[in-house]
């Protein structure tokens, strides 16, 4: 019943958490676009957060911005999105804006010198991408903080799952993400091509970049990926699965579908690992002499995504005692399996701020304000892990002979 308690309470906070006082020089923000996510993503992990404050919002129409504003507590609103970034006052800009619109208004925030946090995907395509990164507005001494909103990978339960795993090890590894088919309408902005439409570039970015830190490297190639469109673009993938390879010989895949049946729910990462011999200090067993230990691990991790609501690392490690070097026999075998879990830091026993209901968006949050402040971060997402993220999925539309999306005119 506590658990039950606890969890309740958990996910009421992640939505009503307690408001901080604000400093005396918060990092204001700017909010390009009054989309759906900026609550979830900004307005509500802000409101906790003593150093940021969410100042202006502008949107394509001005009732929908002023209503959203009203709605959100947000104090200023204006007409366009250059008015937002000609503003003294803001410090950051927040782009919720359609996947084929991140490009140019990135690269605009950061030529107007605010730093830029860009809901993901990155970019619509690879070519976008390393222009992005590689931009030299990024080279500056003092050039501002541009960091692609991959939020699940700033949640406790990340680093403790990647602490099981052993990328050089990796023998397969599987990441599926769902959306429920009630969630998006058919003519959704993820379903149209232009504005860089596509399951694989919604969904995709998660699983993508979730394959590539297990593996720890970027795929060498997309051997083989099938997709279902949806019916508003037959360009714009609503299922996926890829099936890529990665250096070594071994092989990663991903799935995922943006009008999921109601039996699928839970986004999860199952990795296998190699069979490795491993001391017995590491297993918590004695091995005789003349013997040797191999430990084969398994993992899942429940809920990758949103980890906060609830998760579960499952860890198994089967066991074999065998004679040293017999690969065909053993003397003993047996499972070993424990569960983890952590919302804090502290309940990982990593001294780190955090608390139990802060949203995946709010410790995301925490290391942007962080790098901004020229702290030091504890978690982050660099430019070459979201281009190789981009990367993967354009070698995924190829293998699922579908078109990239297109690039923008911008420069």
């Amino acid at each position: 019943m506590a658990s039950l308690f606890g969890l309740v309470r958990r996910n009421w906070q992640i939505f009503n958490p307690p408001e901080a006082l604000k400093s005396s020089a918060p990092l204001r923000f700017g909010m390009l676009g009054a989309a759906d996510i900026g609550p979830e993503a900004l307005i509500i992990p802000a409101k906790s957060h003593p150093e940021v404050v969410v100042q202006v919002v502008a949107a394509r129409d001005p009732q929908r911005a002023k209503t959203y504003a009203q709605k959100y507590n947000i104090p200023d609103v204006v007409d366009t999105y250059e008015d937002v970034l000609s503003r003294p006052d803001i410090d950051c800009i927040y782009i919720p804006l359609p996947n084929g619109l991140h490009y140019e208004w990135a690269l605009r925030a950061l030529k107007a010198g605010k730093h830029v946090l860009l809901e993901k995907p990155s970019t619509s395509n690879t070519t976008e991408a390393e222009a992005l990164f590689n931009s030299p507005l990024l080279k500056e001494p003092s050039a501002p903080v541009l960091l692609e909103a991959a939020h699940y990978l700033f949640h406790p339960a990340w680093p403790i799952f990647m602490s099981y795993v052993t990328p050089a090890a990796v023998a397969s590894a599987r990441a599926v993400l769902w959306a429920p088919k009630f969630k998006f309408a058919a003519d959704d902005i993820r379903f149209r091509y232009e504005l860089g439409g596509g399951a694989l570039l919604d969904l995709g970015s998660y699983t993508a970049s979730a394959l590539a830190r297990v593996f720890g490297a970027l795929a060498e190639d997309c051997e083989e990926c099938t997709t279902k469109s949806g019916t508003y673009d037959a360009r714009c993938d609503q299922v996926y699965k890829a099936r890529y390879r990665f250096p070594g010989g071994v092989y990663g895949e991903m799935e995922g579908d943006l009008k999921a049946p109601y039996d699928r729910f839970s986004p999860d990462i199952y990795v296998t690992h190699k069979p490795v011999v491993v001391s017995g200090a590491e297993a918590g067993v004695d091995v005789p002499d003349g013997q040797e230990l191999v430990r084969t691990r398994k993992l899942k991790l429940t809920m990758f995504v949103q980890p906060a609501f609830y998760h579960s690392i499952q860890i198994d490690d089967e066991l074999v005692l065998r004679k040293i070097g017999d690969a065909s026999g053993h003397v003993k075998k047996w499972t070993d399996s424990k569960t983890r879990k952590a919302y804090s830091f502290r309940e990982a026993n990593i001294d780190q701020p955090g608390e139990a209901h802060w949203a995946t968006y709010r410790y995301q949050l925490e290391q942007f304000v962080n790098k901004v402040r020229g702290r030091e971060v504890r978690q982050w997402v660099d430019g070459a892990d979201s281009i190789n993220t981009i990367k993967m999925l354009d070698m995924a539309y190829t293998a699922a002979k579908l078109p990239l999306r297109p690039t923008s005119t911008y420069a």
